[in-house]
């Protein structure tokens, strides 16, 4: 049952991307159609039967977008958004009320991971699909501008979507590598042997350091908490649960200071149409570095 509403999941997931390759190969106005044609389509297909695929096809797949998206050949077009004024006048129509269906992603997704046997990932794909539901009730939009206005806000984001599931898969590849015993061998000689405290700032330091690089806090975790927090800091009596909740966390603040987080970073930057593309990230950094220093103080005195 589980496999089944996960591979519907993706497969909705693949329909949107090529819906948005169509849309890119039928606008007169996109100076780069062909190419952007290609990328989504070939990322909806990858979405919607990746795993019957042979893996060779797979990565040579994600070389051609690769290619295309380093050669500029993926591009918006002419896909524009509403006018000025009738977003100024949905929002006073609307007010606060457009916040429910966002936070309701978060609240299904939550409930069905924590009060079903469905999981995280049904639970958030069901949420994406009510909160979708729940939009169309609050701004009485025709569910016909759904695809173009998930078309267009693909293309507004452009090839960066990818990086989320790339930095995923090379998290888990580092970590099948054995990256992590490379790391506490390096750290064993840092951190004093036995001291928790240094224990505690190495690991917390590192999950920031290491997602900052891997854009991804998942995946720095699996890699950093067997190289650092179990050898030096679980293994010195730490609560595991106290220490894997924050250490996770802790690889967030990273999160908030680095372009590798497209999607929190990147992409909302293109969505705003902020000038600077690292705004995002320099209005983050102060409170980031602020929530490392309170983590690292609320491990020392909660795991031990």
């Amino acid at each position: 049952m589980n496999n089944v509403l996960l591979e519907l999941m993706y497969v909705l997931c693949g329909i949107v991307l090529i819906t948005c390759g169509i849309y890119a190969i039928k606008d007169p106005g996109n100076p780069k159609k062909i190419g952007s044609f290609i990328f989504w389509t070939i990322f909806g297909v990858i979405f919607m039967a990746g795993p019957y695929m042979n893996p060779t096809l797979v990565g040579a797949s994600l070389l051609v977008m690769g290619a295309l998206t380093a050669t500029k050949n993926v591009s918006l077009g002419s896909l524009k958004n509403s006018s000025d004024e009738y977003r100024v006048a949905q929002e006073k129509k609307i007010g606060n009320k457009i916040f429910i269906p966002a936070l309701s992603i978060g609240v299904i997704a939550f409930s069905i991971a924590q009060f079903t046997t469905l999981g995280g990932i049904i639970g958030l794909g069901i949420g994406a699909i009510i909160s979708l539901i729940l939009t169309i009730i609050f701004t009485k939009e025709k569910v016909t501008n759904i695809p173009y206005d998930s078309a267009r806000m693909l293309q507004q984001m452009g090839p960066s979507v990818i990086l989320p599931q790339l930095l995923g898969a090379l998290g888990a590849l580092f970590a099948k590598a054995g990256v992590g015993e490379v790391v506490a061998g390096i750290m064993g000689g840092i951190i004093p042997d036995g001291n928790r405290l240094f224990g505690v700032i190495g690991y917390c330091l590192a999950m920031a350091i290491f997602t900052i690089i891997m854009g991804n806090a998942f995946a720095a975790f699996a890699v950093i908490t067997a190289g650092i927090g179990i050898p030096f800091v679980i293994n010195l009596g730490a609560d595991p649960a106290v220490v894997g909740a924050l250490g996770l966390t802790a690889g967030y603040c990273g999160t908030l200071m680095t372009p590798m987080a497209a999607n929190f970073n990147v992409v909302p930057a293109s969505i705003l149409e902020m000038e600077n593309k690292n705004g995002v990230i320099l209005v983050q950094a102060p409170i980031a570095g602020t929530l490392l220093i309170l983590h690292i103080i609320l491990m020392y005195l909660l795991a031990f």
